[in-house]
Parts: structure tokens; C-alpha cells; sequence
């Protein structure tokens, strides 16, 4: 799907349904990046949308990953065999584990198990460290004389960056604008939700990236889940809030009994009255519906979070 200007959105095939999970190749002069690239299952689909564009896999000048997730990144090792003149770009932290993948591989069939690790993900190829670029903050990269503007955005991770394209004056965020998908949208106006997966959520960092993505001016934030939103000083105001509301229900929930499925049911609430605030059509089957995961993963991060916290303050008074 071309959004203009250069930048196709491709539809990685990750997740139950359609528009999820998303992936973008930009195009500049022959030249050629993709900003995320899914899973090891997504390989074909990224190659179909180079080709569909026209370009060679020896057209892609960088593979850019926004954090290590695998359904961000999973796929970089495998793709980058397959495009013979790119450079893997991924923040330091991140690095290390498309290099060597062996603890991110371990970690995910643990949580996952074998079998849905192998139908979600279908495993991890080790990108050469001689072909991967440790992103600095603030550091340019060139497509044919267009510049990518590569900012380290944590929050949602510690491993997280971001891309401006000022050709554009749009950022590709992957997911430290929030998840956005499209069956919220109201009269072209979009509804959004932080994502606070585990397990390096912060909420400090979190706003602080916002307002730093914010302070740009962008006319538009390109998310992972799902596609281009746009009202961006709105919707990211809105991001804001909704970190401090959620992080108040965890801290307020923290003791409550069965507190993991507590929270869940006052995330659920929330984002069910603020999707009704936007318009939203029957918000209390839609929520429910779309966010399940999201729902799950956010209250995963949050307790996290005050897990994380509670264990700093017994190392402080040792």
C-alpha cells in the first residue's frame, strides 16, 4: 500500500487478522530501506513488496529495525541474506541480540513454547556483525540524499529508536507512539493506546519519548499496529494521559487479590469509556475484540514495572 512520497506500507502476516502488524519500505532514487520487517515468515512478503516496487534486493541500502521484538525484528537476520548490499541498523542495546540470538530465541520458547514459538515466529537467523550499524542517537543516515534521522525513543523498551524523515516531516515510530489500528478510526480521526509490554516498560521514558517525537512536528507518525496516523499532537496528548491513568490503576491495584486479571478488567474499562469519548460504535464489544493481546501485554508491562520497582527499593536499603 503506497502512502506517498516514497513509503509503501507492507502488512507483515503477523498476528490473527489483517492490518496488525506492519512493516515500510521506503523508496528514494532507485534506493531503497525497509523500517522493520517482521518475522521469519514475513521474508517473502517483504521481498514480493520490493519486487512489487519494482527494485532488486541489491537496491536496499538498510534494514532498519525500531527495537528487537520479534514481531519487529525476528525476521532481520533471515532478510538480510537475501539483500546483499544492506547494512542492519538496530539500537546498541538491541544489537547484540540479532547477532547472537540465542538468548532472545531461548527467552521466546519459554514464554511461548516450542510449537507456538515456531508457528508465530518461525525462529531467529544470526544477521553478520559485519554487516550491522550500531545506531546512534541523533545519528543521519543517507538514502540517495534523503535523510533518516535515527533517535533513541525508550519506554517501551530500552532498545527502542525511532526515524524521522523530514521529506516527509513523518516519523516511523514502531512502538513508542502507541498502537493505532484502523477499525477505531472515527471520521479519519484515529484512537490510540500506549503499549507497555514487558519488560522494560517506564513510564517516565515513555512520556519523555512521546513529547520528544512530538516536539518535531510531524504531520504524520507511521506505527507498527497499525499504518499512519495522523492529528498527531492530539493523539500523542492523549498517549500521555492514558500512561498516567494506567500506570495510577497498576500502582492502585498492586495489592488487590487476583491483581493481574484486576487489572486487566480497569484497562479494559479505560480504553473502552476514552474509545467511546472518541466515537467509537459499540466500544464494549470493539475493545474486547481488538485489544485482547494488547490488553493482556499491557497489564504484563505495568506489573512489570512495579515489580521492577519494588525490587530497586530493597537494594536500596541493604
Amino acid at each position: 500500500m503506497h502512502a506517498g512520497d516514497g513509503i509503501i506500507l507492507i502488512d507483515t502476516g503477523f498476528g490473527e487478522r489483517p492490518a496488525f502488524c506492519a512493516a515500510y519500505l521506503l523508496v528514494e532514487n532507485g534506493r531503497a530501506a525497509f523500517i522493520d520487517c517482521g518475522t521469519l515468515h514475513s521474508v517473502p512478503v517483504m521481498l514480493a513488496a520490493l519486487d512489487a516496487a519494482g527494485l532488486a534486493p541489491d537496491a536496499v541500502d538498510w534494514l532498519i529495525t525500531t527495537h528487537v521484538h520479534l514481531d519487529h525484528a525476528g525476521g532481520a537476520g533471515a532478510l538480510l541474506r537475501e539483500l546483499p548490499a544492506a547494512t542492519l541498523v538496530v539500537h546498541p542495546r538491541g544489537a547484540p541480540h540479532l547477532v547472537d540470538p540465542a538468548k532472545l530465541t531461548a527467552s521466546a520458547r519459554q514464554v511461548y513454547g516450542d510449537a507456538l514459538f515456531e508457528q508465530a515466529y518461525g525462529g531467529l537467523v544470526p544477521a553478520p556483525l559485519e554487516r550491522v550499524l550500531e545506531a546512534g542517537d541523533g545519528q543521519v543516515l543517507e538514502l540517495a540524499g534523503r535523510p533518516l534521522l535515527l533517535a533513541h525513543t525508550p519506554g517501551h523498551a530500552l532498545h527502542h529508536l525511532s526515524v524521522w524523515d523530514e521529506r516527509t516531516r513523518s516519523w516511523f515510530t514502531g512502538d513508542s507512539f502507541g498502537i493505532s489500528y484502523r477499525e477505531f478510526d472515527v471520521g479519519g480521526r484515529p484512537f490510540a493506546i500506549p503499549t507497555t509490554s514487558p519488560v522494560q516498560f517506564d513510564p517516565l521514558q515513555m512520556k519523555d519519548s512521546i513529547r520528544r517525537l512530538l516536539a518535531a512536528g510531524p504531520e504524520v507518525c507511521h506505527v507498527t499496529h497499525f499504518g499512519a496516523v495522523r492529528d498527531v499532537q492530539r493523539v500523542g496528548l492523549r498517549l500521555i494521559e492514558q500512561v498516567d491513568a494506567m500506570v495510577a490503576l497498576a500502582q492502585f491495584l498492586d495489592e488487590a487479590p487476583g491483581r493481574h486479571e484486576a487489572l486487566k478488567q480497569a484497562l479494559t474499562k479505560l480504553y473502552v469509556d476514552r474509545a467511546r469519548i472518541h466515537g467509537v460504535v459499540d466500544p464494549e464489544r470493539m475493545v474486547p475484540a481488538l485489544l485482547e493481546m494488547d490488553i493482556e501485554l499491557n497489564a504484563q508491562g505495568l506489573i512489570a514495572w512495579l515489580e521492577r520497582g519494588r525490587r530497586a527499593e530493597r537494594r536500596s536499603q541493604l
